[in-house]
């Protein structure tokens, strides 16, 4: 008996020794936005501009998490989603995934009412002359954050960026109104805000105007970086992670490791 007890032994070590253990997948940050998180095709940087999307992936450990910018140039908090582009993330979110949210810069049109409530109305679309209902900029707000839960991630908002606009010698915060309503819906929600715009706006005021337009920008374009300054809002982004109370991230980043 004794004998056989030891071939059975022996015969499951052999077959065990055949089993392949699927690796743990890795978490993945997605980042969704307009252009100033992914600008030009294919996030390539057409004409030397660039979004923060494109190089925060350089301040991560990524062989311990993916990321996965999937930003649109000219997306608003709507279009992201009735332009296919959420499609391409929603179904591959999984639990311990992060979802960076940041629109605004083109949501200042009919395709998306002013606000955070309910309110919903029917508008033609000037390009397909076809009518289509549409919400205001927290309803859409809430679609992603509500999904990206759903999937077992967690949802972060993050404020637009600011332009290159001056005045006084101070950075012109406009666009202020979407700001709070970022905030707003971060409240009602229960999830984590970033206001990007506020670190980045008064890191430029720290630095003056006339450096951050000779480094970071171009002049004839207001709102769009080039890398020097795609790369200092990267950096930006991760001073906001970093300033969370529970900051999902911090087990990846780079300056991590001894």
């Amino acid at each position: 008996m004794h004998k056989y007890k030891l071939l059975l032994v022996a015969a499951v070590a052999v077959l065990s020794s055949f089993i392949i253990l699927k690796p743990k997948e890795k978490p993945t940050l997605w980042l969704i936005g307009d252009s100033t998180v992914r600008n030009g095709t294919y996030g390539r940087g057409d004409g030397g501009l660039w979004g923060w999307g494109s190089f925060i992936q350089n301040l991560f450990d990524t062989t311990k998490v993916s990321v996965q910018n999937k930003a649109f140039g000219g997306t608003s908090s709507r279009s992201f989603w009735t332009g296919g582009f959420w499609s391409k993330v929603e179904p591959y979110i999984k639990p311990g995934d992060v979802v960076l949210i940041q629109f605004g810069h083109n949501d200042n049109s009919p395709s998306t009412l002013r606000g955070i409530g309910e309110d919903s109305a029917e508008v033609t679309n000037p390009r397909t002359k076809q009518t289509e209902m549409v919400h205001t900029f927290g309803w859409n707000l809430r679609k992603y954050i509500r999904e990206t839960r759903a999937k077992g991630g967690t949802p972060i908002i993050l404020t637009l960026v600011p332009r290159n606009m001056w005045k006084d010698g101070k950075v012109d915060r406009v666009a202020a109104e979407y700001v709070e309503w970022d905030k707003q819906v971060a409240a009602q929600e229960k999830v984590d805000v970033i206001d990007l715009n506020k670190i980045i706006a008064d890191h430029y005021d720290e630095l003056g105007r006339d450096k951050v337009m000779a480094e970071y920008f171009t002049p004839k374009d207001h709102t769009h970086t080039i890398e020097a300054g795609a790369k200092f809002n990267a950096a930006c982004v991760v001073e906001g992670l970093k300033g969370l109370k529970r900051d999902p991230l911090k087990k990846f980043y780079l300056d991590n490791r001894n």
